[in-house]
């Protein structure tokens, strides 16, 4: 009887021993286990290549890069309040708790998006050209674009910066049409917006969730967890304003008939949704059409001055626009700035297919991708560095799994070189001044006898 005693009371305490230890267990955090799933996004949200659905396309919820353990230490890195020393990156200012509280709402899910179907066709059913108003276009210019196009649904607008005409805009309809959230193209005007106000320089380290990052890289590698704190810092009357000083809500056109607006919200997107910080990575709630996009690249091309878009109707027209300035921008000395992320883009960032098809003059660009209600968007704008001038370039593309930034980019690769191989690039000053130079009158020969 005394040995059942003690081998009851020996299996209790082994049993209470085993009992603590397994809750112990499960109660044990496991951060490499999330943290792994986390890092891929980071850096590059528009990876998609292979046709496969990318973690920034899709529902709001669906386009987070950093998990909920991500989002906690972000919180965490937000609350300290010592100065960080020369070798640190640089925190910046928190802008509450509400908002945190709110980011740890948005970064919770993403999971879902690997299940979001598309039902647009990326491709044209129909001659979406048919309808172009084009006696004042270049035609050398249009028939590149179209070519580069290869019936994939969408439009491509090129303008020259220094004056403001449109010399091609193929599907017309779609290029006037009210728009489309701009996707990750919204983040140059943010960037722009953090210079100007002296926010950071493109040198400034931020520190984010797990890793650092200064504005060139974020703008080659289209980091969303950069702008949304470039935003949060900035606030959205701030955002807004240089939003609206670039263009944005406004009509970009010069009594181009047709042309409909594009808007930027009054009020800043609710806290559940993500607030100005989503609204400043992805755009959400802003809509941009082709033009207004490639009006303000134009001012970033050219140095300050935004245009207004003209678009001749006749070749006439065409001889005789005389440019028209909607207002001057004091963003000369921050232009380089941009110009450096832009390049990452194109040189080994999210824009670097355009290089498979275009390597002989510098391109600086910036792709966008994203989706609604089973329609995806696939942005690319950019201007282009010749001997004979820049051209400003947006592809705007609508459809499916096929459609997104990077792709967008390699269309603009095959325009530019469908422009090389045409000549388009030669020397103009010399073609121009051979076309002036009047034709030699023929020379008639003399009878000898009359010398």
């Amino acid at each position: 009887m005394k040995l059942s005693c003690a081998r009851a009371v020996g299996l209790f305490l082994i049993g209470s021993v085993s009992g603590c230890v397994g809750a112990a267990a499960l109660n044990a955090p496991h951060p490499l286990r999330h943290a792994r799933a986390a890092e891929p996004h980071l850096t590059e949200p528009h990876r998609a290549a292979g046709h496969r659905a990318a973690a920034h396309v899709g529902n709001p919820a669906a386009r987070q890069t950093t998990s909920l353990a991500s989002a906690t230490r972000a919180v965490t890195a937000h609350s300290a309040t010592k100065a960080p020393s020369a070798r640190q990156a640089v925190r910046l200012t928190p802008r509450g708790r509400a908002r945190a509280g709110a980011r740890l709402v948005a970064l919770t899910s993403r999971r879902h998006h690997s299940y979001e179907r598309f039902t647009a066709s990326s491709f044209a059913s129909g001659d979406i050209f048919a309808g172009d108003v084009t006696a004042g276009e270049d035609p050398v210019v249009r028939q590149a674009a179209i070519d580069a196009l290869a019936g994939m649904n969408g439009t491509a607008v090129v303008i020259d910066p220094s004056n403001g005409r449109i010399l091609a805009m193929v599907n017309q309809k779609l290029a006037l049409s009210p728009g489309a959230e701009p996707c990750s193209t919204i983040k140059i005007t943010v960037a722009m917006a953090a210079l100007a106000e002296g926010l950071v320089t493109r040198d400034t380290m931020v520190q984010l969730p797990g890793f650092r990052m200064n504005m060139t890289e974020a703008l080659a590698k289209s980091n969303n967890l950069y702008f949304e704190e470039l935003g949060r810092e900035l606030g959205f009357e701030r955002v807004r304003h240089y939003a609206n000083q670039f263009g944005l809500g406004e009509l970009a056109g010069y009594n181009i008939e047709g042309e409909q607006l594009g808007v930027y919200p009054d009020k800043e997107l609710p806290a559940a949704e993500g607030g100005v910080g989503r609204m400043c990575s992805f755009g959400q709630g802003v809509s941009l059409t082709p033009l207004q996009l490639g009006a303000y690249v134009a001012a970033l091309a050219n140095g300050g001055t935004l245009y207004y878009l003209q678009h001749p109707s006749t070749f006439e027209e065409a001889l005789a626009l005389e440019p028209k300035v909607k207002r001057t921008l004091d963003i000369a000395k921050y232009v380089p700035d941009i110009e450096d992320g832009m390049a990452g883009a194109v040189e080994y960032g999210t824009a670097r297919r355009l290089r498979a098809n275009f390597q002989e003059l510098p391109v600086f660009g910036k792709t966008g991708t994203c989706s609604d209600n089973g329609t995806r968007f696939g942005w690319f704008a950019s201007f282009s560095d010749s001997p004979q001038g820049s051209l400003v370039t947006v592809f705007f593309l609508e459809g499916g799994r096929p459609t997104f930034g990077p792709r967008a980019a390699e269309l603009t690769g095959m325009f530019y070189k469908n422009l090389w191989n045409r000549n388009y690039f030669a020397d103009k000053s010399q073609q121009q001044s051979a076309a002036l130079t009047p034709a030699p009158t023929p020379q008639t020969s003399i009878p000898q006898a009359a010398q």
